[in-house]
């Protein structure tokens, strides 16, 4: 109860805090009650640490206090008026620990500070203290820094916890890091004490979760590895029976006459000739004074009880290289001093009780020979006090060097029969300081080692254990799991500490956000009292796994002075240890390994703490309140006189001293129920604390609820799985007993029971940790909330499975099962059952294994009550209410399911049959059925018998059905994901019937009551909408998934048949996207119409033949290939182009591929039923040929050019697919014959022959163009005939006249775009039809190209849109019209994009490679301008306001220099359209290569005199240079500007005259259109014109005999590569609008000049 009277005034009390109460006792046991003193600060307490004779308190804001004896500052601060620590204000402090006599705190950047007694480094060496600090008297940074990386980095620190003589941290990389003094450091050193942390290297590559210290050893809980194949059993059987592999064996071995009690933990064996070299850290006494006249020269732990000894390890110098991870043999030959660390030698909290016998003679006789030892004076108080001890703390020995006692068990303090009683020491009277002169203590242990000779045969443990701990102490070797191999770091939110929980250092948690269940417990440091858990007493100076408890779920660890305690996820403490007080809650033997502390029914432990002589817990009662249970020491009221020289009694001893009387068992404190609602509890030295919360507005007391139940509820699955379900799954009967169906089920059943309990184990884990942390938690963090998926998907698995197993009748096999396995369990499983179960003992296993479906209501209810706290605005409220719904709603879902088993199951039972059993299915639940007979099929025979059963996934009708018998002779199962139903209207005839719509067949069914109609019309709609993932509740009638997707299989004839469809369906049709799956290997992967492939589509056919698939991609309507795509053959070809009805029609394109048959070569052109017909490309690459020309059915035929790789050029008729008829044929040195050709580059027939040179042979010629001709004829000089005649001859060696006509080559490709707009033939269709298909096409290709870019996709949605195309056009929208189809032309999915790309294709096609012969000049610049033509056409019909080829727009335009020459700006204002203007800007530079390619070929023999003078010319000066061309001087420039900096023009500068004008005409090579490269010249006049100026008078004029001369300097000085074909290709492209202005003037110009250039001869 509170002590008001005690308590301190305080001026904040009127606004004391109702959460983070503290409540502070000593532990006096149960015959003396506690009176626990509420500490009043005007802040709430987030944490407490308890020391031996200190406290610290850490409340909100990061503010410290610390009370107790401060014996580093010489003070005595009561509880009741903590001091303030000033010197941490600022620092927002997360954490703060307790050591025996050190603190220490954490700030949220993860620093560390230290103060206290620091004589075994303690509290780390910082920038006051020195390696000489006895104390640290003011907190002080201790830097934790990693120095194995580079460079050295700052470990942040999450988690604090001290021991008397040591520190260790936790980092947020969860390793260990430990400085201070002792092996319980666990560090691979040989020199204590550690100043500077340093990582505990045995633990690297572990995931440390929490660390705890007690007095001298270390306990860290660790995440365990995967697991490994320790023995033979299956994996999966070691989860489920929870074991770990040492329980396993532990379970089967006998007793073993093999004491492994006799190893050495280190790796070496101890000789009795190893001595000890003292450690020279201390010299001198330390003394102080202690507040009451106590001793201050002791320090905590140390005893007058036995002789001292080095703990720095330099005791043995073999120890020095002993590498980490060492094994031995377990059972090897002991030394006497390998059985060290008895009782006495230990250092013990003080207050301990006395022990009666002593490792000498007597008391008078030790105290003589410490006096004949000390070269100091001995201080002795005559007042006797409850402090500290153990003056030799510095110097004890490290336990795993010397026992200082005859090696006993501890566990013989507790039998009677023991024939060694445990030696002690009986020290009482005053507390004395002994400062011993190191040699001298060597001699000493030395003169104790003789004294413990043949002692052998006694072990360190009871020998009745040998057996029992024999395979645990084979598996508990130091290093046995060696260094843990790294593993990955998951991120986790918070870990728990020893006591108490902050925000800094919460639960662990694994990668999916929950606590991790599968942990162990590693300990090191002393064992002499069994305090490590490993079955012996020796010391480990390494951390060494627990291994009886791996397995166990361990969830937080707690170390007190000499004993460690281990919470559980279900709920139970496993101690070890010193039992002197009966602080481990048990007496069971031996204490050396974690055994349960013996909790009363019906008491669940969800946190621990120890201190120096009791344990403290807290636990869930009968009522939501926790309660506390205390085990230790039991006192006898006595005077205040006795109880304080007691108390200085057993302040004085080394080892635990046993309690008069002790607590057999945990028992209950009646004064936790005054303390409101208690979230940790924390314990040091005698001291006990408690935090607690004041239950405002039910927040606090529904947390506690829902903690409190989901702890219960999770031992509860952990009972049923171990007495249920894991002996009969291991049982190894079950598999024949259930039946292979059921056995199967009963698996899953167990596997969904899994994950189900380890899902509720580590939801009640991170309740327990939320509760510690109630203040700093955000209640939104709840894992109810931010996990309510997962919850979900794992009950709904676990009803399912129950569910499964129920329907087909595995309950009553495991009824039976369970009576012959369990046995005596019935009676444990019958108390587990509810108690509304039969009270005969008998259990009823169905509501056994239903039970945990009521757990979803009762977080609803739960969350509702929270949600009750905040106001209904609040993010908080939102979100608890959307929980509740959304747990009730899974509530109620899952009762239904549970009925549906329920009424499935005494279906089957009722029609149990073997026809009937084919249709039962696990995951099956039956509907409604007509075995009244209230349902026929419709025109059904008079004596037919039909019996419908509707489940919940199908429809099953039977023929020739007897349901009362459970037979019939046929039935068909209809697919509830691909059967519609609708209501047929009732007429004359007044059947009440139902039509049934599936797949491949359709029928009506006959109710024969309206009710019974109505009754199957909605069951059917809400099965239906129950399979298709609706709510279930039905649909209107006719309406419930009209559109679907589903699979199905089809088994009828047509098409489909034998057929496998995914995807989408329309009232019982394949409709929309799907895949079909024939059993040949065919699959079709795409759009669907009214079942059929119609639109887009992917088709695999395999081809046997080949051994090797055809597949297609592109377009299908009415289930046959129709439009564009593309069809990849077994044979290597691949055809791209446009299908009618399955076949090539159409614009097309085939490649004969890689794996041609002799040749390769690729045709595009026009096809027709899928023959070569009209005009195509063949590109005969084998033969390097290349024929363009018309086809007809597969055979060349007609008029048709043919080019080769040899330079070759012929033009005729082709027939019969030869050459056949007139034709022209000219060499590539310019011979050229003209005649009659009977076969391929065969000449039989008149003809002419013209030479190079000009003479000609006219007669009839014969044979093969390649092997030579003959020839009778007349061979004639040009000079000799007249001219009537010479002109006659040239005309039949003209090109060109046998071509195909330029516009009616590319016929196909542009009817392919017609028909993409939606057009019959070319102009006739609907305008609005065509806008609307461009839009549909575009927003289709959006929909289904996801992984378009983002500007790709912006101009989709641009072109989306259809503009404005029934305007009139002015030169503002003209320029609108313009832009969008810059867009268009962009992408191949609009039509005019498509357009282009493929006449970009075709184009490339026919002059690139073979056909980039200079004689196809014309053509292809012919071709060019009927592409314009055609595409003119289309756009007019798109935008049919636009005016004819070289019409105008009569409005003036916004601005002159926005024609960019694409149109012409006449003198009166108006604006010139031209389809050259509007369109070659959009083809020409995608054709610029090729056709620019062929110009550069026909101007070959000019271009190379052109550069010939080009290069010559300009070797001279400029001023040379411009006097050879005529310049007149006024013209010529004088200054130059460089940089910005003018110099002067020498007569030796080049290329330093009119430089802009040269840049800018060199500029002319980058552009493709003639209009941009006219732009180009025109520019180059202006530069050249603004050069001029400053030179002449203001009004200057250009005349042409002053202009010529200097633009050919300019042309000279540009240097333009292939001149001569930049001005043909102008001259030829360049709009006729041009031709005749001042763009036109500036043209010829240049031509003028090139001309000139390249006839310059004279120099």
């Amino acid at each position: 109860m509170e002590n008001k009277e005690e308590s301190p005034a305080d001026e904040h009390a009127h606004t004391l805090p109702e959460r983070g109460l503290l409540h502070i006792w000593q532990s006096a046991g149960l015959s003396l009650q506690p009176c626990p003193e509420r500490v009043l600060l005007s802040r709430p307490v987030l944490q407490a640490a308890l020391g031996e004779h200190h406290g610290l308190l850490l409340t909100q804001g990061g503010m410290v206090y610390s009370f107790g004896e401060l014996l580093w500052r010489d003070l005595s601060i009561p509880v009741s008026a903590p001091l303030l620590e000033v010197s941490l204000l600022g620092k927002t402090v997360v954490r703060v620990a307790a050591g025996g006599f050190h603190c220490g705190a954490l700030n949220e950047q993860g620093n560390v500070y230290m103060w206290g007694e620091n004589t075994a480094g303690q509290c780390g060496l910082n920038e006051r203290a020195t390696a000489t600090s006895i104390t640290v008297s003011e907190p002080c940074p201790v830097s934790v820094v990693d120095s194995d990386v580079v460079p050295p980095a700052v470990v942040r620190v999450v988690d604090l916890a001290f021991g008397r003589e040591h520190s260790l941290a936790l980092s947020a990389q969860n390793e260990v890091w430990a400085w201070g003094s002792g092996c319980q450091l666990g560090l691979v050193t040989s020199t204590f004490p550690v100043w500077r942390p340093q990582k505990v290297e045995h633990l690297a590559g572990r995931h440390v979760i929490q660390v705890a210290c007690g007095a001298y050893h270390s306990l860290a809980l660790v995440r365990s590895l995967p697991p490994q194949n320790y023995n033979t059993q299956n994996h999966s059987e070691k989860r489920e029976r929870g074991q770990s592999p040492h329980c396993l064996v532990m379970e089967r071995e006998g007793p073993v006459a093999v004491d492994g009690g006799h190893y050495c933990p280190l790796g070496v064996e101890l000789t009795e000739g190893m001595t000890g070299e003292a450690s020279p850290r201390r010299r001198g006494p330390r003394r102080r004074l202690q507040p009451g006249g106590r001793s201050a020269g002791s320090s905590p732990g140390s005893t007058t009880g036995l002789c001292p000894f080095s703990e720095d390890g330099k005791t043995n110098t073999k120890q020095k290289n002993l590498p980490v991870g060492t094994k031995f043999e377990s059972d090897g030959p002991a030394d006497p001093l390998t059985q060290t660390d008895s009782s006495p030698k230990s250092q013990p909290p003080s207050g301990w009780g006395s022990n009666k016998n002593s490792a000498f003679a007597d008391e008078t006789a030790l105290q003589n020979l410490l006096q004949k030892l000390s070269s100091h004076s001995l201080e002795m108080h005559h007042t006797p006090g409850p402090g500290d001890s153990d003056s030799l703390s510095s110097y004890t020995s490290d336990d795993s060097w010397v026992s200082s006692t005859p090696s006993t068990d501890l566990t013989s303090s507790y039998k009677e029969d023991s024939p060694v009683k445990s030696q002690t020491n009986n020290n009482s009277g005053a507390t004395v300081s002994y400062p011993v002169c190191l040699e001298d203590v060597r001699l000493c242990l030395e003169a104790e080692k003789q004294a413990l000779k043949g002692q052998k045969s006694s072990s360190l443990t009871n020998i009745n254990q040998k057996g029992k701990a024999a395979a645990n102490r084979r598996r508990s070797l130091p290093g046995t799991p060696t260094r843990g191999s790294p593993r990955r770091r998951r991120p986790h939110a918070c870990r728990p500490s020893p006591a108490g929980w902050t925000q800094a250092a919460a639960p662990e948690e694994a990668g999916d956000g929950l606590p991790s269940l599968e942990t162990e417990v590693w300990s090191w440091g002393r064992g002499s009292e069994g305090q490590l858990g490993h079955g012996d007493q020796l010391a480990r100076l390494q951390p060494l796994c627990i291994k009886s408890l791996t397995g166990q779920e361990v969830i937080q660890v707690a170390a007190g002075s000499h004993h460690s305690l281990a919470l559980t996820a279900q709920c139970q403490v496993f101690s070890w240890g010193s039992n002197m007080c009966g602080q481990l809650g048990h007496v069971n033997n031996p204490v050396t390994v974690p055994q349960h502390a013996k909790l009363s029914d019906g008491l669940r432990v969800w946190d621990v703490s120890a201190g120096q002589s009791h344990s403290l817990l807290l636990a869930d009662g009968d009522c939501v309140q926790p309660v506390l249970l205390y085990c230790g020491q039991q006192q006898e009221q006595m005077s205040t006189h006795s109880k304080r020289s007691q108390q200085s009694q057993r302040s004085c001893q080394r080892s635990p001293s046993r309690a008069e009387s002790y607590t057999v068992r945990p028992t209950l404190l009646p004064v936790s129920m005054e303390m409101n609602y208690i979230s940790s509890v924390c314990s040091g030295g005698q001291t006990c604390a408690v935090l607690a919360d004041q239950n405002v507005m039910g927040f606090i007391s529904a947390i506690h609820e829902l903690a409190s139940r989901e702890r219960q509820f999770y031992c509860w699955l952990s009972s049923v799985r171990k007495i249920l379900l894991t002996p009969l799954r291991n049982r190894e009967s079950a598999c024949p007993f259930l039946g292979e169906p059921c056995t199967h089920l009963f698996f899953s059943l167990c596997e969904s029971f899994v994950h189900l309990s380890t899902l509720i184990g580590r939801h009640s884990t991170s309740l327990s940790y939320f509760l510690r942390d109630v203040q700093g938690c955000d209640v939104t963090s709840l894992l109810l909330l931010t996990h309510t998926e997962h919850f979900l998907d794992i009950y709904k698995e676990y009803c399912s499975s129950v569910g499964n197993f129920q329907v087909m009748g595995g309950f009553q096999s495991l009824h039976k099962l369970s009576h012959e396995c369990l046995g005596s369990q019935q009676t444990m499983l019958a108390q587990l059952c509810a108690s509304e179960q039969s009270v005969t003992g008998d259990v009823d296993l169905v509501s056994l294994l239903y039970w945990p479906l009521q757990q979803l209501h009762q977080y609803s209810r739960v969350l509702l009550k929270l949600a009750a706290c905040y106001d209904v605005l609040t993010t908080e409220y939102q979100c608890l209410h959307h929980g509740c719904s959304q747990y009730e709603s899974l509530s109620l879902s899952l009762l239904r399911r549970k009925k549906e088993a329920e009424t499935t199951f005494l279906f089957w039972k009722t029609h149990s049959g073997k026809t009937t059993e084919v249709l039962r299915l696990p995951h099956r639940r039956v509907v409604c059925e007509s075995s009244n007979r209230s349902l026929t099929l419709q025109n059904a025979g008079r004596f037919s018998n039909h019996w419908f059963m509707l489940f919940n996934d199908s429809l099953v009708h039977t023929q020739g059905a007897i349901p009362s018998q459970s037979l019939f002779s046929t039935h068909h199962v209809y697919p509830l994901t691909c059967l519609w139903v609708k209501p047929v209207t009732e007429d004359s005839s007044g059947l009440y019937a139902i039509k049934i719509i599936c797949p491949e067949e359709s029928f009506t069914i006959v109710a024969s009551t309206p009710q019974e109609k109505n009754k199957w019309l909605r069951s059917v709609n809400q099965a239906v909408d129950q399979v298709l993932g609706g709510g279930g509740q039905g649909s209107s009638p006719g309406v419930a998934g009209m559109s679907r997707t589903a699979s199905y299989s089809f088994t009828g004839e047509g098409r489909f048949k034998e057929a496998q469809y995914t995807g989408s369906w329309l009232a019982g049709r394949v409709h929309g996207r799907g895949t079909m799956k024939w059993p040949d290997g065919r699959t079709y992967s795409g759009n669907f119409k009214n079942g059929l492939e119609d639109g887009y589509g992917e088709c695999i056919i395999p081809n046997k033949v080949l051994n090797k698939p055809d597949s297609y991609q592109g377009h299908w309507k009415d289930g046959k290939i129709h439009g564009f795509g593309k069809y990849k053959y077994a044979s290597g070809e691949v055809y791209e182009g446009c299908f009618c009805d399955g076949q090539r029609h159409g614009y097309g394109m085939l490649g004969s591929g890689k794996l041609a048959k002799k040749s390769s070569s690729v045709f595009i052109g026009h096809w027709v039923h899928d023959r070569k017909t009209g005009y195509g490309v063949y590109d005969d690459i084998t033969r390097g040929e290349k024929y363009m020309g018309l086809w007809l059915d597969e055979q060349r035929h007609g008029s048709a050019m043919v080019v080769t790789q040899h330079g070759v050029y012929f033009e005729g008729t082709f027939r019969d697919n030869k050459m056949s008829g007139p034709g022209l044929l000219v060499s590539d040195d310019d011979t050229a014959f003209h005649g009659e050709f009977s076969d391929d580059w065969t000449i039989n027939g008149k003809g002419v022959l013209s030479l190079a040179n000009g003479d000609c042979l006219e007669g009839l010629f014969s044979g093969e163009w390649t092997a030579g001709l003959k020839v009778v004829g007349t061979y004639t000089k040009p000079q000799f005939v007249d001219e009537a005649e010479n002109k006659e001859r040239n005309s039949l060696l003209r090109l060109g006249q046998y071509a195909v006509p330029a516009g009616q080559r590319w016929i196909c490709v542009f009817d392919e775009c017609w028909s993409r707009l939606g057009c019959d033939a070319a102009g006739r269709g609907e305008r609005t039809v065509a806008w609307e298909n461009i839009a549909v096409t575009i927003t289709t290709a959006r929909r289904q190209s996801p992984d378009l870019s983002r500007s790709q996709n912006k101009v989709l949605e641009c072109l989306e849109f259809i503009p404005q195309h029934g305007e009139p056009v002015t030169t503002a929208n003209y320029d609108n019209i313009r832009r969008y189809l810059i867009k268009a032309c962009e992408t191949p999915l609009h039509p005019l994009g498509w357009l282009v790309e493929t006449l970009v294709t075709v184009y490339r096609m026919t002059y690139v490679g073979v056909g980039s012969n200079r004689r196809l000049l014309r053509q292809a610049v012919q071709e060019v301008q009927a592409y314009l033509t055609h595409f003119y056409s289309i756009v007019r019909f798109l935008f049919p306001r636009l005016p004819d080829d070289g019409d105008i727009i009569p409005d003036p335009p916004a601005s002159p220099s926005k024609g960019r020459c694409n149109s012409n700006t006449a003198e009166q204002g108006v604006m010139v359209v031209s389809c050259s203007s509007l369109l070659l800007p959009l083809l020409l530079p995608r054709l610029y290569p090729p056709l620019f390619t062929l110009y550069c070929l026909q101007e070959e023999p000019e271009e190379a005199q052109y550069w010939e003078h080009i290069l010559r010319l300009n070797k001279q000066p400029d001023q040379s240079l411009l006097s050879f061309l005529g310049v007149q001087e006024k013209f010529w420039p004088v200054w130059m500007s460089i940089l910005g900096e003018k110099k002067q023009i020498v007569s030796s500068s080049k290329d330093a005259c009119f430089v802009s004008a040269v840049e800018t005409l060199q500029q002319i090579s980058t552009t493709f259109t003639p209009s941009d490269k006219l732009l180009v010249i025109q520019k180059t006049f202006e530069e050249l014109t603004q050069e001029v100026k400053p030179m002449l008078a203001g009004n200057f004029l250009w005349c042409m005999d002053d202009l010529l001369p200097l633009f050919l300097y300019v042309v000279l000085r540009a240097r333009i590569r292939n001149l001569g074909a930049e001005v043909n290709m102008i001259e030829d492209l360049m709009d006729a609008n041009v031709q005749h202005g001042e763009l036109g003037l500036m043209f010829t110009t240049l031509k003028a000049c090139y001309i000139q250039i390249q006839q310059e001869s004279t120099i």
